[in-house]
């Protein structure tokens, strides 16, 4: 099974518009079960500090409860410990956790928005895409 790790930006755009690349990656999750999410205790809690923004609330267009929704997600993913520690790879620290997330679980890919990620574009043979990139991938 193909193992995923998603940025805290992906799940956050996918609640605010699940129509969008990021909401159809989800939905290829949750629906089709298409893929694996890892993830670990640090991203969860991004999550859903993320999530807690008003400006989150206002721009949703779900009025679904954002931490069931994401429960709901985390519940069907395969969390890890957290343990791998990764060498400094971006200008931005606090990103270097989704790739320590993706080695420690054995993922093929870090899906992001973040640019700092995206500028590296692999590490230790995990891809770092685009979400864009990553549903192209799921739709072929």
């Amino acid at each position: 099974m193909l193992r995923v790790v998603l940025d805290a930006n992906i799940f956050v755009s996918a609640y605010i518009r699940p129509e969008g690349p990021a909401g159809q990656i989800v939905g290829h999750f949750v629906r089709a079960g298409a893929f694996e999410i890892v993830s670990t205790e640090p991203i969860c809690e991004e999550v859903l500090q993320s999530l807690s923004y008003p400006k989150v609330h206002k721009a949703a267009r779900s009025k679904i409860d954002p931490e069931l929704w994401f429960e709901d997600i985390i519940v069907l993913s395969h969390l890890i410990a957290g343990d791998v520690e990764v060498p400094p790879l971006s200008s931005d620290p606090d990103g270097d956790k989704y790739v320590a997330a993706a080695v420690e679980g054995r993922a093929a890919f870090v899906v992001t928005g973040d640019p700092d990620l995206l500028t590296l574009r692999e590490h230790e043979g995990i891809r770092i895409v685009a979400p864009r990139a990553f549903l192209d991938l799921l739709n072929r």
